[in-house]
């Protein structure tokens, strides 16, 4: 307001006072020195540089202020007591970089030595300034100066904390190295660095030179036997493999590679199913099944993986061979009946079924029986799948068999009304015998009788059966009046309060579900 109306020296004082009550407020510096250096007060607005100083924000604005009005000399001067001020690594790099600009390369060097005499111990920020020193002599072309600052830094510096470095440093012996300089910059067990390597000998194209760095790759075996240090070192073998097959074409050597690999891998303590399928893959490419084989066998007995297993399935199935599996493998179960079928060969396709869940040990029994279901379901056997559930009920009464049981008699209705009846009395029998024998055999289970009824409820509703009264989960049992009387009032009363209960339940969920309607 006082500058609109020209009262100059109105607005200098509030902008005092305001610096004077509010030191700490950077922004209030900031439009005290833009009104001076708008008025072309330069003097003045240095004036109230000085006054601020403390402030790290506050130097570099005063060093661009200086650089505005081309004060080289000044603006030098401002970077020596910014340095004094706030010896960080940052503030030494820029101080370099703002010399460097001015095309001073001593006085940057001399920056970067002085940074150094000072701040080389601090293990925080010492890589940082390391490599920027080693990138300004890149840049000056003293390549000499730079390979010893960064090999001076890798000897005082651990390496857990210097992996920007690192990558620096054999990214710069690839550019300007040599074979030995190279070599030395890489860690022997730092296997992303000899992917890199690698790469850079292949776009050389020199195939000796290739396996030769291939080979001292795969020298360097993780130090323990442990799955995770192994992860990355296994690529490399899979990555040499590979070259040998496609890039040299060399079959016989690309198969000694698989088999170097597969001798190496711990398989007593772990094993990687890639490595035996590339190496089976290699063997039926060259149309050597028999060779193929033999080598998923092996896995099969060293390595007993799904991985393996199902693709061996699948290679047999691909080719016709249907005699070979494990008696236990469910999945091998289903696949041999899903050939059955595709070739139309329904029945055989129900035999090995039945053969299948007659095994006296499987894997995962719930997913050759529920393949069998499907499968009787898909074929519109629906007295086939009844007789199906009542097998597995003799096997297990888990609260999912009888759940899916009474599924599928509500899913079997046809439009006849009578022929919906029927179902609907199949499925409140399962209901009932479900609930009879959570009652009677498994009371302890009581939220799984509450799904239970749950379930019940919800498929009566979703298929419109009718009122509650009608067709009841509540009535739950089939009980002669001898029982009922031989039955404890405090049970007769319980029942009758749980009756209201789902009744309730039901209504209040059957208005929801008409509401949304």
């Amino acid at each position: 307001m006082e500058m609109k109306n020209k009262f100059v020296n109105h607005a200098r004082n509030l902008w005092d006072r305001a610096v004077i009550r509010l030191p700490r407020v950077d922004q209030l510096w900031y439009k005290y020195i833009h009104m001076e250096e708008m008025l072309g007060n330069v003097t003045g607005a240095r004036g109230i540089f000085e006054r601020w100083m403390p402030d790290q924000q506050g130097w570099l604005s005063y060093i661009k202020f200086e650089l505005r009005y081309n004060e080289i000399e000044r603006a030098r001067e401002i970077f020596h007591r910014f340095v004094q001020c706030h010896p960080k690594v940052s503030a030494w790099i820029r101080f370099a970089k703002f010399e460097m600009k001015n095309g001073e390369i001593g006085r940057a060097r001399s920056c970067y030595e002085r940074a150094l005499e000072k701040l080389a111990d601090d293990d925080d920020e010492a890589e940082q300034l390391f490599v920027a020193f080693a990138e300004f002599e890149d840049k000056c072309r003293e390549t000499d100066r730079a390979r010893c600052i960064y090999k001076f830094a890798l000897d005082h510096i651990p390496k857990g904390r210097a992996e920007d470095l690192y990558s620096k440093f054999v990214a710069f012996e690839k550019q300007y190295g040599d074979r030995e300089g190279i070599e030395d910059a890489i860690n022997p067990r730092n296997y992303d660095t000899w992917f890199d390597y690698i790469r850079l000998e292949e776009s050389a194209g020199n195939k000796e030179r290739i396996r030769e760095v291939y080979e001292r790759a795969i020298a360097n075996v993780p130090p323990a036997e442990e799955k995770q240090y192994w992860q990355r070192y296994i690529y490399l073998w899979i990555n040499y493999a590979l070259y040998e097959e496609l890039d040299a074409q060399d079959m016989e050597r690309t198969r000694h590679v698989y088999r170097e690999c597969l001798m190496l891998i711990p398989h007593h303590k772990f094993s990687f199913a890639k490595i035996w399928l590339l190496a089976a893959q290699l063997e039926i490419r060259q149309l050597r099944l028999k060779e193929a084989r033999l080598l998923l066998g092996e896995a099969i007995g060293r390595a007993p993986k799904d991985k393996i297993f199902k693709k061996y399935i699948e290679i047999e199935l691909h080719f016709g061979n249907i005699d070979q599996w494990s008696p236990e493998n469910c999945y091998a179960w289903s696949k041999f009946a899903e050939l059955e079928r595709s070739l139309y060969e329904t029945e055989k396709a129900r035999a090995v079924f039945d053969l299948a869940i007659d095994q006296p040990a499987l894997d995962i029994p719930e997913l050759l029986w529920k393949a069998y279901i499907d499968f009787e379901i898909s074929e519109g056997e629906f007295e086939r799948t009844r007789a199906l559930y009542e097998r597995l009920l003799n096997r297990t009464k888990h609260l999912k068999v009888w759940i899916s049981y009474a599924k599928f008699e509500a899913s079997a209705m046809g439009s006849d009304i009578k022929q919906k009846k029927k179902c609907l009395q199949h499925a409140r029998d399962v209901f009932e015998r479900a609930d009879s024998y959570l009652i009677n055999s498994a009371p302890e289970l009581k939220e799984e009788r509450v799904i239970l009824l749950e379930e019940w409820i919800y498929i009566y509703m979703e298929n419109n059966f009718g009122d509650i009264c009608q067709f009841s989960p509540c009535q739950t049992t089939k009980e002669t009046e001898e029982e009922k009387a031989n039955r404890d009032g405090g049970w007769s009363s319980s029942q009758t309060t749980n009756m209201k209960l789902l009744d309730s339940a039901y209504k209040w969920k059957k208005q929801r579900v008409a509401s949304k309607n």
